[in-house]
């Protein structure tokens, strides 16, 4: 073998031995070109040191932070959260003995600031409101099939809802056909409205049987302990002030203060329900005395009547008795009876007891409890859930 073949082998021998410790090869390759020095590697190490010990603190400080702020933000949401999951499950037994405990005052005091904002919301709609006579509404209940026949049938009124009553209302001679016309007007409007307290009720116990209220919830409850006239933000009150009227009472004391839609006080001013005012504006009894300061309360339109109406009844003092019975009605599973209900408004006139009785016999004579279960048909998708 000559010596060039000899050196060649040994060549190879070298190249084998270096590729069977790369990494060590590697290392002393790049010490040997002076990538870096031994001096460099020790401070590449020292500061992985460091760098390690740094993410152990920092991992360490945030588990540590975590463990601390969770328990106060805990008790924060327990302490300002609206209604708590005690409070879910024993609301409707605090309420129940609430009404059992003559000693606790509910439904004591009111906030009359708020009370009619939204009665005042009607004065904003648009002055050109026309005024239909009497033939163009019968014909319009004619053409709709609406009458109080069927309704006392099917329970299901026309969604037809009339701004004003018609002047000629006070010259239609037979007295049945003008009563006919008086109720077929005012039905819907009074439904309308309990239709209204009975979405804002189902919205109310919607909101006290969840764990957690959104800050739109919160919103609508402030909104409602203003319209309802509530202190302190007592929701035991506001479960009694946010109910319905009966349609039967609702109707009766519209016939009786109105003359069945003939009064100068509904035809004039849209007042269905003669409330009194001191604010000036209003119109004055005829014959009052010169010095009477009060006026009876004129509407733009007849369902802004209704609307005060039922606020009153659901917020003045005189009927807290009215209220209190209709909250026992309710808890019992019983239906708001309008006779009895009746007997608890006779603060309302100044006859008393004798305006109850003249409320009762127009009741019982047209039978009026005949609409007290009576359905507005839908004109909303929102509404249908009460039918």
């Amino acid at each position: 073998m000559s010596l060039f073949a000899r050196s060649k082998r040994s060549g190879c021998n070298i190249v084998m031995k270096k590729i069977k410790n790369p990494i060590f090869n590697i290392k002393k390759y790049l010490e040997e070109k002076k990538f870096f020095t031994s001096k460099q590697k020790i401070i590449i190490k020292k500061n992985n040191s460091l760098a390690n010990l740094g993410r152990t603190f920092l991992s360490s400080l945030i588990i540590v932070s975590i463990f601390f702020i969770m328990p106060i933000i805990v008790n924060f949401k327990n302490e300002n959260r609206l209604f708590s999951k005690d409070f879910e499950n024993n609301s409707k037994n605090d309420f129940k003995k609430a009404l059992e405990d003559q000693s606790i005052k509910l439904d004591d005091k009111l906030n009359s600031v708020y009370l009619f904002d939204d009665v005042l919301d009607f004065e904003d709609l648009p002055t050109d409101t026309i005024r239909l006579s009497a033939a163009t509404i019968e014909q319009l209940f004619k053409d709709t099939n609406y009458n109080l026949k069927d309704v006392r049938k099917t329970k299901l009124v026309k969604p037809v809802s009339l701004s004003l009553l018609p002047a000629e209302i006070k010259e239609i001679e037979n007295i049945k056909k003008r009563k006919e016309l008086f109720i077929q007007i005012i039905l819907p409007l009074i439904i309308k409205e309990n239709n209204s307290i009975k979405l804002d009720r189902k919205r109310l116990f919607s909101i006290l049987n969840k764990n957690k209220n959104t800050t739109e919830e919160k919103k609508w409850l402030e909104k409602k302990f203003k319209q309802y006239g509530i202190i302190n933000k007592d929701l035991s009150t506001l479960k009694i002030r946010m109910d319905e009227v009966p349609v039967s009472m609702a109707i009766a004391q519209a016939a009786k203060e109105t003359g069945w839609g003939t009064s100068r006080f509904a035809l004039e001013g849209n007042a269905l329900f003669g409330q009194w005012t001191w604010s000036g504006e209003g119109i004055k009894p005829a014959g009052a005395a010169d010095d009477t300061t009060h006026k009876v309360m004129k509407f733009k339109v007849l369902q802004a009547s209704v609307k005060a109406y039922q606020r009153n009844l659901n917020t003045h003092s005189s009927y807290r008795e009215f209220r209190s019975v209709r909250a026992q009605l309710r808890d019992e599973g019983k239906v708001l009876d309008s006779l009895i209900l009746s007997e608890f408004i006779g603060s309302y006139a100044e006859t008393g007891k004798k305006y109850i009785k003249i409320l009762q016999q127009i009741i019982r004579q047209n039978q009026l409890t005949d609409f007290d279960d009576a359905k507005l048909l839908p004109s909303s998708i929102e509404l249908e859930s009460l039918i």
